[in-house]
């Protein structure tokens, strides 16, 4: 097997347009800045897997925060638009966009803690299963390994950013005949809840410092 490709799928941070449930605690600017550090971090653990790294984006770089240094950190790196007319729509189209036939290692932007290894231990379980799935403490999932990027198609008829998001597209996995393995759960950045316990889990990070920067003053 090839070495799979790892799928960032992201969102510009422009304020007001990124983390809107955490920028209705903390505000526009500062749930952007955190999304552009949340971003960056992704990328660099993306990179040291070693591997091809694909970003599957939206949203206007040119009017996002922290602009010139995401631009930078893209560089190297193959970048796709996402498209597509719904959430699942977009991932299962971006899926197919990114493969270069080693399969796809998706993640979003949302888990700035993720480590390279638990990355590269999702595309190795490629060799023995079809698909990897991580949860997300909130119920949803933060991985979608795939071997072939068709079984992403079953993400289209899965509803997105529910409870029961991780374990239905499991179901809708195993109907296509996927032999599914897990991946370590994770937990999402959300809500300002979440940014404080994945900051002190990964305080070296980006988004740790950036948390650790915002005494309880400037919050709101």
């Amino acid at each position: 097997m090839n070495e799979p490709t790892v799928l960032i799928v992201a969102r510009a941070p422009v304020p007001g347009r990124a983390k809107t449930r955490l920028a209705a605690y903390v505000g526009d600017e500062t749930a952007a800045r955190l999304a552009g550090a949340a971003l960056l971090d992704t990328i660099d653990a993306a990179d040291r897997t070693g591997w091809p790294v694909c970003v599957a984006m939206t949203g206007s770089l040119a009017d996002s925060v922290m602009s010139a240094e995401i631009e930078e950190a893209l560089s190297p790196h193959r970048r796709i638009g996402q498209r597509g007319g719904g959430f699942a729509a977009r991932l299962a189209a971006a899926h197919s966009d990114a493969d270069r036939g080693g399969g796809v290692v998706q993640i979003g932007m949302d888990t700035p803690h993720v480590r390279p290894e638990v990355l590269r231990a999702a595309g190795r379980a490629l060799t023995r299963h079809d698909a990897v799935l991580g949860p997300a403490h909130d119920g949803g999932w933060w991985v979608l390994a795939v071997r072939d990027a068709s079984h992403a198609e079953c993400l289209r008829d899965v509803p997105m950013s529910t409870e029961h998001t991780g374990e239905l597209t499991r179901q809708a996995l195993r109907a296509r005949g996927a032999r599914v393995a897990d991946a370590p759960a994770l937990t999402d950045v959300d809500t300002w809840a979440d940014a404080l316990e994945v900051g002190a889990i990964a305080p070296d990070t980006r988004f740790g410092r950036a948390v650790a920067g915002l005494r309880d003053g400037d919050v709101g």
